[in-house]
């Protein structure tokens, strides 16, 4: 099973990071994709990946909540990184405006500009699109927008912690994109029971977005990377498949975004 995108360089794990790995591995968890947030992660995202180089693997990327007025800054860091070691995927970046709207603009043009060098280097993204708290801004069509009129056809990644309605779900799809199933699937409330039925697959891939958004029955609490399996079970449930249908296929569609 792939872990598809998962902050275990987080410090809340740095009292019991081995610990949480080795409950990962034991599930049969061969990989954990980690996506960067900003220059601060940078550091010790990578140490974790030379410490780990078959386990665990960084993206690099300008996380929208990271945007503000030294974005460019910043995305001369990502640039930079990009030019001087291999990362198999730019992420997560993408558009936020749960948080703040101070910078949507700005949010905007990283994207973009982030789109830029994932054609420059040929590379599938992790996208984070989050709407509005009052739901009248929505992050997802307009990342959708924005891909569209970006026009590279063979732009690819997730759609990271997917979390919209089936109409939105088949817009990801016509874009090539798979959409990322983390716990909010097993949330009571949380939409997805009507997506998941009527999707295939092919169509997603799994992840934890650890430490954050446990799945029930751990829900509030710090999520990890063993908790994907609890993911699993229920997007087994909701689509009506065999569960190791579910971890097969989605592992596949994991490894033909980064083989």
């Amino acid at each position: 099973m792939i872990e598809t995108h998962a902050h275990v360089y987080d410090t809340v794990f740095d009292e019991d990071r081995e610990d949480t790995f080795a409950r990962a591995r034991a599930l049969g968890i061969n990989e954990i994709w980690m996506p960067n947030c900003s220059s601060k992660t940078v550091g010790p995202m990578l140490q974790l990946a030379e410490k780990y180089p078959d386990f665990c693997v960084p993206m690099m990327g300008l996380h929208p909540c990271y945007v503000a007025e030294n974005f460019e800054e910043e995305l001369e860091i990502v640039a930079s990184q990009l030019k001087s070691r291999n990362f198999p995927m730019i992420g997560e970046i993408g558009l936020d405006f749960y948080w703040d709207l101070s910078f949507v603009a700005e949010q905007e043009q990283a994207f973009i500009r982030q789109l830029e060098l994932a054609k420059a280097f040929n590379l599938p993204i992790c996208i984070h699109s989050r709407n509005s708290k009052d739901l009248t801004q929505n992050a997802i069509l307009r990342c959708c927008e924005l891909i569209e009129a970006f026009g590279w056809k063979e732009l690819r990644g997730i759609f990271h912690c997917f979390s919209g309605n089936l109409e939105e779900a088949k817009r990801v799809l016509s874009l090539h994109f798979v959409l990322g199933i983390g716990g909010v699937a097993t949330f009571k409330n949380g939409g997805l029971d009507k997506v998941l039925p009527y999707l295939a697959l092919e169509d997603i891939v799994l992840e934890t977005d650890s430490p954050y958004l446990a799945p029930v029955p751990f829900r509030g609490k710090r999520n990890e990377v063993a908790y994907i399996d609890l993911v699993a079970d229920r997007v087994a449930l909701l689509m009506g498949e065999n569960k190791a249908n579910v971890v097969a296929q989605t592992t596949k569609n994991a490894r033909k975004l980064i083989p």
